[in-house]
């Protein structure tokens, strides 16, 4: 009997961005599937690193602030340089109260996936479980 409790092999990448942190610490959660987590607290350093490694996935929340000058949220720079990857699947996480600005993005850029907060972490699990 194989007892082994050791995470799947995987060698993607995923590149957690958290701007908020409104919402627990999801690792634990992304290591148990396999991937390897890279973290960044500004999308800006998010960018600088997709550029110096390619994430499998891209987990990311999503806000938005009317004062925004020449933008609608956080993420259109992150996922403009997304979709010059066309197999990095990207993951927003929003509150509902952004569901409205969230489709105006979804509109202009591609993502794969969107969860409301608070996230379950079932809904979240299997999201990230079939992108393996």
């Amino acid at each position: 009997m194989n007892t082994n409790t050791s995470p799947p092999i995987s060698h993607a990448s995923l590149l957690s961005v958290i701007e908020l942190l409104g919402y627990p610490n999801q690792r634990p959660l992304y290591e148990r599937l396999g991937y390897r987590v890279l973290t960044e607290f500004s999308v800006r350093k998010a960018i600088s690193l997709m550029r110096k490694e390619k994430p499998a996935v891209i987990v990311a929340d999503f806000y938005f602030q009317p004062d925004f000058r020449d933008r609608v949220s956080n993420l259109e720079s992150l996922l403009a340089t997304a979709q010059s990857h066309k197999d990095v699947k990207v993951l927003v996480l929003y509150e509902s109260a952004h569901a409205q600005v969230l489709e105006r993005v979804r509109a202009r850029f591609r993502i794969d996936a969107a969860l409301t907060l608070p996230v379950s972490e079932t809904e979240l699990e299997s999201v990230l479980a079939s992108w393996l």
